[in-house]
């Protein structure tokens, strides 16, 4: 059962002037608590004697050398979850499932920093060097199969720490499941490391024991507005408009068509169908793509074409071609690595 705030009731406007800190939130007696202890029951099970330890941040994150891991300030009150999809047209973690999913794949981390796994040859050899700086942006292979599929955006393949984290967390799935869905993908050999290897340490004691807790959501002084001022600049680029070629195999400019209704007015109204049909395509966040979507209905509108025929048809070309130009930004150098997890 939730705690009862005052801010609960307050408007969005009042809400994003409030610090994090003065937000009072905690796990206990949340919908996260039952859920953490279902992960700590599934660690028990596999004879973990590492636990790690949980706390509120502004993000999902393990720090370098913790074994224990942040979850989102937000996920602790409805109101919160309402104002981050309203901020950000999507809540990470907000069901129970990706709630879980994310969840082993920050255990993942946790246990490489509580055991130091990645001073191992072997962790090495077949996830790369965790040493490795973070790339500015990384461009993924989706046909890949020497990596394993969990988190969205094929996420595995951005560095060997994540390799390793994502590995961990198909991995702590039951066995059958993991070695059928990945049967005949080189992948597998990594899962196959990684069972002997949890094997080997699961009742041992970590080396790294320390319960540090980083970015407390309980001292961070920032105002909700500036936290979503900083997330959005983050999630933010600047693509260059060069859609127009594209817009005009779906609308017209022709002055035949003068009378029909403008392709701008056409995608206003269908912009959330749209884009969550992207979303749902392509692992995408949908702020990013709503953000392209904007610049492409910006540009409908500055060369006033028109939109021809039935609506349904009309979505879904738009679609398939919103999903072509998320695509080409997934493999473009000018993509940033924006996934903090």
């Amino acid at each position: 059962m939730s705690r009862r705030f005052p801010w609960a009731t307050w408007s969005n406007e009042r809400l994003l002037q409030l610090r994090i800190k003065d937000l009072g939130l905690t796990i206990e007696g949340t919908w996260l608590e039952p859920r953490i202890d279902a992960l700590y029951e599934t660690l028990e099970r596999r004879g973990f004697r590492l636990r790690p330890h949980i706390w509120l941040s502004e993000e999902w994150f393990s720090p370098l050398g913790v074994p224990g891991f942040a979850i989102p300030f937000y996920l602790a009150h409805p109101r919160l979850m309402r104002l981050e999809r309203s901020q950000m047209l999507d809540v990470e973690g907000g069901t129970r499932d990706e709630f879980m999913r994310i969840m082993r794949h920050e255990t993942g981390h946790a246990i490489q920093h509580g055991y130091q796994l990645q001073r191992r040859r072997e962790w090495q050899r077949l996830f790369g060097k965790s040493s490795k700086r973070y790339p500015e942006y990384y461009r993924p292979n989706p046909a890949s199969k020497r990596y394993v599929q969990h988190l969205r955006l094929w996420y595995a393949q951005s560095h060997p720490d994540e390799d390793f984290a994502e590995t961990f967390a198909v991995w702590l799935r039951p066995r059958g499941e993991w070695r059928r869905r990945y049967a005949g993908w080189p992948a597998l050999k990594k899962l196959e490391y990684v069972d002997e290897l949890m094997s080997e340490i699961a009742d041992t004691r970590p080396r790294v024991k320390t319960r540090e807790r980083m970015d407390l959501a309980s001292k961070l002084t920032k105002t909700l507005a500036q936290h979503y001022a900083e997330r959005k600049a983050k999630y933010t680029e600047a693509l260059p408009a060069i859609y127009d070629r594209d817009l005009k195999r779906i609308f017209s400019d022709s002055t035949a068509h003068r009378n029909q209704p403008l392709a701008s007015a056409f995608l206003r109204r269908n912009r959330t169908e749209i884009r969550r049909m992207v979303a749902k395509w392509t692992g995408e966040y949908e702020f990013a793509l709503d953000v392209v979507l904007g610049q492409m209905l910006r540009r409908a509108r500055e060369l006033r074409l028109r939109a021809v025929g039935g609506d349904r048809q009309l979505r879904i070309d738009f679609a398939v071609l919103l999903t072509v130009q998320t695509m080409h930004t997934l493999y473009s150098e000018r993509r940033r690595d924006w996934i903090a997890l």
